[in-house]
């Protein structure tokens, strides 16, 4: 039988139960790792992950966890430690945020998308850790966005977390190397998923990105999928620090799509 490239690897991914987590849960089964699906609030979605990665003869397990709550996040590594043993890969892709302006943002919104979306991942992380450096070393891959480095309509709370979250890659990428855990991030372009909904602006511009991206398509989930799973491979062996962005070209075009996506509202 032929060895995968993640063949008896442990991976928890947070966000897993659609879109871009999903598409991640399940590739990282197809290269071999068992996945623990963590979810939030979509219990069903949640076991029809487990239940698509099962069909892919790898195991999978589903885990409740709210990314805003420490004591849940100790809850997600401590379940899978216990049902599959540790930890090599941890993928942290949840993220929330309030869509508005710099004058309507509020403090309960700013606080969760920041716990949520930058908090989380130094917690998952530090959970991770300590689990990746008893089985010789691991992988962390963060799910960013091009919005933490430009200005983009409407996406304020969201921008700052995603900027905040590249730095905090950068800082946990050169801690934890030398001890043999690598830590990159992936940052998707406008990629046509549920969560897009909630950003009218994207919705609008998704049309207009889709005709003028250089590689001729929009990006999917797929996509993003495979060059996280890359990163966690040791074909990746020394990539640290990366934010590495999948837009098929887009973002080089960003001021063209604005400017159109403006003109559109």
């Amino acid at each position: 039988m032929n060895m995968t490239a993640l063949e008896g690897k442990i991976a928890v991914v947070t966000g897993a139960s659609r879109g871009i987590g999903r598409a991640i849960a399940l590739e990282l089964a197809r290269e071999g790792a068992d996945v623990v699906v963590n979810y939030r609030a979509r219990a069903e979605a949640a076991s029809a992950v487990v239940d698509e990665i099962a069909a892919l003869g790898r195991r999978a397990v589903a885990v409740q966890a709210n990314m805003a709550d420490p004591a849940d996040i100790e809850r997600l590594f401590r379940t899978a430690v216990e049902t599959f043993g540790g930890v090599d890969i941890l993928i942290c892709n949840a993220a929330t945020g309030y869509i508005g302006s710099v004058m309507e943002q509020t403090t309960k919104a700013w606080d969760t998308t920041m716990n949520v979306n930058v908090r989380s991942v130094l917690l998952c992380a530090q959970s991770a850790f300590p689990i990746m450096c008893e089985r010789g070393g691991g992988s962390i891959v963060v799910l960013t966005s091009p919005g933490g480095g430009r200005a983009v309509p409407q996406y304020t709370a969201i921008g700052v977390s995603k900027a905040a979250v590249n730095t905090l890659t950068m800082y946990l990428a050169v801690e934890f190397a030398p001890h043999g855990v690598r830590v990159n991030a992936v940052s998707p372009g406008l990629c046509d998923t549920d969560a897009l909904r909630y950003y009218p602006f994207l919705v609008e511009t998704l049309k207009t990105a889709e005709e003028i991206t250089p590689a001729g398509r929009k990006v999917t989930p797929q996509d993003v999928a495979q060059v996280v799973t890359f990163l966690c491979g040791d074909r990746a062996a020394m990539l640290c620090g990366e934010i590495i962005t999948v837009d098929g070209g887009l973002f080089r075009l960003f001021p063209v799509v604005q400017r159109e996506g403006a003109n559109a509202r």
